[in-house]
Order: structure tokens, then C-alpha cells, then sequence
């Protein structure tokens, strides 16, 4: 007998990951629900996870499993859910049950770290040239080409 990480009678999944149930409601009924980019459909819905057989979200190459709700109405906000995947040492949740989304309230739209960082924020900008080298204007000068890899070099 071997041993058995998958709980008996649970649906399997890709990379020894078991189905999770997860009901996704919203204040406003009809609600399109989005699950990692893909439409799943309208509140209220079951949303089947795989996730790791102790419970976790699953490492499918995304630090985030991110589900969002979006609005019927102009008066109403998008939602966004972001849940860790433990990708990188980052932060490993566990799978709600149910989700619900209230969309009269204005939420956070970016992952829990803060919006994406274009550009140089720690460092400064990248330095692409040193002092001048000589320290010292020496004059013009001419270089002419004498063979591959050789050149004549001639201050005036």
C-alpha cells in the first residue's frame, strides 16, 4: 500500500491538486464573475478551484488567483478578490467556501503589495556613462584602420 495525499471520493485535478466547490454571490444578482481572466458567469455561481490537497490555492505560475465581479449598473464599482498562491515564498491562502462581493463599496484594484512599479524606484536611473576618461581634454586627435582588429592612433 502507498500512501495517498488525495482525499478518497475528492475529484482530482492536474498536478495532484483536488476541486473545491466555492459559491461566488454578489449584491447585485447577475453580476458577471471573471476567475484568472475567464468569464465563469453571473452571481450567484459555483466556481470549481483546484487547489492543494490541504486546502491552499495552487501555483499554476500566478502569484495571485484573482477573481473579480464586474458592475451592471454606472453606479456601481468592480470588484476584485486576490487570494496568494504561495508562488516565490509569497503568501499561500486558503480556499473560501463562499465568496460574496458588495458592489455598492469601492475597493482596492491592485494585489495586496500595491500597483505594478515601472521604472527605477530603488536605485535611481541607470548611470550609462562614468566621469570622462582622461580626466583631461588632450586635444583632437585621428584614428585610421590599419588591419582587423588594429588601429593607428595619432594625437595631434
Amino acid at each position: 500500500m502507498g500512501c495517498e495525499t488525495v482525499p478518497p471520493g475528492a475529484e482530482r485535478g492536474p498536478h495532484g491538486t483536488i476541486a473545491y466547490d466555492v459559491l461566488i454571490d454578489a449584491s447585485a444578482p447577475g453580476a458577471r464573475i471573471q476567475a484568472s481572466g475567464e468569464d465563469v458567469g453571473n452571481t450567484p455561481v459555483h466556481l470549481k478551484i483546484f487547489g492543494d490537497p490541504d486546502g491552499t490555492f495552487h501555483d499554476f505560475g500566478s502569484p495571485y488567483y484573482v477573481i473579480r465581479a464586474l458592475p451592471l449598473t454606472t453606479n456601481q464599482f468592480a470588484q476584485v478578490r486576490f487570494f496568494g498562491t504561495g508562488q516565490w515564498f509569497g503568501p499561500e491562502d486558503r480556499i473560501p467556501r463562499q465568496i460574496y462581493f458588495d458592489m455598492n463599496s469601492k475597493t482596492e484594484v491592485y494585489p495586496p503589495n500595491g500597483p505594478p512599479v515601472y521604472g527605477y524606484p530603488y536605485y535611481g536611473p541607470p548611470v550609462y556613462y562614468g566621469p570622462p576618461w582622461p580626466p583631461c581634454y588632450l586635444g583632437p586627435e585621428f584614428r585610421f584602420n590599419v588591419g582587423p582588429g588594429c588601429y593607428h592612433h595619432r594625437r595631434w
